[in-house]
């Protein structure tokens, strides 16, 4: 086990259904096998299903915490994944939205995969940024003030995002490699 994140904690999001679960699997091992602390965070504390390609039903986890619980100050990072119903249930949550924003008005890494922008959508924290998603939210992240590009990932002073599944692995390496950097001035400038 290599320690390149030993003494972080991390939290990682998750809808009480329709979370993209590769999305939130593959990131979640990714940053603790490099040693980080993962604490999963829902709307409510208890058992959430995620979905494969949105339509399919994946498996159970345990959201340990309820987001009214808990504070961005916390943690020393967040990942956000996807699935469309995941981030439609996210950024719909007042306490989840309040959360996300939290993480940039204090400069920590965050992590953000395929729809899981919405919720920087509205937390209002793209303005100036350069960020991707799934191709869908690209006309919800320019009016928001974004600049959507297509690229497997894009990472902007502590914000990592990709497209996809398919851009799982560069995302990973990425999300690993800003939670690793720590804090980043520039985060904040967009909240």
């Amino acid at each position: 086990m290599a320690n390149e994140l030993q003494g972080k904690k991390v939290a990682i999001l998750i809808a009480p259904v329709g979370t993209e679960q590769a999305e939130f699997v593959q990131p979640k091992e990714a940053v603790e096998a490099e040693g980080a602390t993962v604490e999963v965070v829902g709307l409510q504390a208890g058992e959430a299903q995620t979905m494969n390609s949105d339509v399919n039903p994946g498996e159970t986890f345990t959201a340990e915490k309820a987001v009214a619980d808990v504070s961005s100050d916390d943690y020393d990072a967040l990942i956000v994944p996807g699935g469309t119903v995941g981030a439609d249930n996210l950024r719909g949550d007042a306490d989840a939205v309040a959360f996300v924003r939290g993480f940039f008005e204090q400069a920590k890494p965050v992590g953000v995969i395929c729809h899981g922008p919405w919720t920087l959508v509205e937390a209002d924290v793209v303005k100036g940024r350069t960020l991707t998603s799934f191709p869908t939210l690209q006309t919800d992240i320019r009016n928001a003030g974004g600049n959507w590009v297509d690229e497997e990932v894009v990472t902007d002073q502590g914000l990592v995002t990709s497209r996809n599944p398919g851009d799982l692995e560069a995302f990973c390496a990425k999300v690993v490699e800003e939670i690793g950097e720590g804090k980043h001035a520039d985060q904040a400038r967009s909240a």
